[in-house]
């Protein structure tokens, strides 16, 4: 059978219109020195729970991402600039950061946890560390939190690192700090993993979301879409297990 010019002209306006759309590729910028939400792993590849997080929301959404390892002093201005579609980086919601950039749902509260030792069960809340000592980084959230808390036995640091070098030797019984620096003690170092434990849930409400440039509502709502699926099917739940406890 021959066909018509016309014919084959329809025909073929008909098989594009029955061609799914190419997805829309979003490109994120993300700081991979921040283990375990993101960090460049043994073969300089990036992982961590954002970019599992990202992965999971690209398919659910129906968008394919791509993330680029940005440095955190210039993450935001790119941002600005259009040099990425969002940036992926544990940035936590704040009202000064809403006035210039948009944010996706909230997807982890990366609030204040007690980190103690595998030794000392039972204890999930700081009311129960009364008389106890417990010690805080200088000027972090975990510091102020153990000020409204006068029966404990405050110890202050430094850096986290030293509270969590005391704790590990038995010189306090527990540090407060934000959960995925906690994971990251206890996930990420062979030195920690097996003698310490993130007790309890975070306390303080400390939301990580995408930033989206000001504006950009195609963006945002393909970011949503995405991660309220994951949110709701119970991905967020497997990536929370398995990266920030």
């Amino acid at each position: 059978m021959r066909w018509s010019r016309t014919t084959l002209l329809a025909l073929a306006v008909l098989l594009a219109w029955a061609r799914p759309a190419a997805a829309q590729t979003l490109v994120f910028g993300s700081d991979a020195s921040f283990p375990p939400m993101e960090f460049l792993d043994s073969g300089r590849n990036l992982a961590g729970f954002d970019i599992d997080l990202i992965k999971a929301a690209a398919r659910a959404g129906g968008f394919a991402a791509v993330v680029k390892n940005i440095a955190w002093d210039s993450i935001f201005a790119g941002l600005g600039s259009g040099d990425y579609d969002a940036v992926l980086s544990a940035v936590t919601i704040t009202e000064e950061r809403k006035a210039t950039m948009d944010f996706s749902v909230p997807y982890v509260n990366a609030g204040q946890v007690i980190l103690t030792n595998r030794s000392l069960r039972g204890l999930t809340s700081l009311a129960q560390f009364a008389g106890r000592k417990v010690g805080a980084q200088i000027g972090t959230t975990g510091a102020i939190e153990l000020a409204r808390h006068r029966d404990l036995e405050i110890r202050s640091y430094d850096e986290t690192g030293l509270a969590v070098e005391d704790l590990a030797a038995g010189r306090i019984d527990a540090v407060v700090l934000d959960a995925p620096t906690a994971a990251s003690y206890v996930m990420q170092s062979d030195k920690y993993r097996s003698r310490l434990m993130i007790v309890g849930a975070p306390f303080t409400s400390e939301q990580f979301g995408i930033a989206v440039r000001k504006g950009n509502a195609r963006t945002l709502e393909l970011i949503n879409k995405g991660l309220k699926i994951i949110l709701k099917d119970g991905t967020v739940d497997r990536l929370t297990a398995k990266w920030l406890k």
